[in-house]
């Protein structure tokens, strides 16, 4: 469901995604609730570019310490961030009606 981890989550971060200065039951509810919301603040322009640095930062961490051999996927990943860190949400984002920034 919607914001709930499975028991498998925790065995997939105790072992396949260890990660080495946070502990694994954190790290599963870090990421599990991270990739929930960073999206959805993506999805209706609200906090691009803050949503687009955490989720560029969450591909960073996957790369170097959970699956290095996946750097075409997250190049690409990181390719669809990095305008949105740069140039904001544009012109029909919350962040522009909102802040009168994009």
């Amino acid at each position: 469901g919607f914001m709930s981890l499975k028991p498998s989550t925790y065995t997939l971060f105790r072992s396949e995604y260890a990660l080495p200065l946070i502990p694994s039951d954190w790290a599963a509810h870090l990421a599990t609730y991270a990739e929930h919301l960073f999206p959805l603040l993506l999805l209706v322009g609200l906090l691009t570019r803050p949503a687009a640095a955490a989720l560029l930062g969450m591909t960073l961490v996957i790369e170097v310490f959970v699956y290095p051999e996946a750097w075409p996927t997250h190049l690409t990943w990181a390719g669809l961030l990095l305008p949105l860190l740069a140039y904001g949400g544009g012109a029909w984002s919350l962040d522009r009606r909102l802040f009168g920034k994009p």
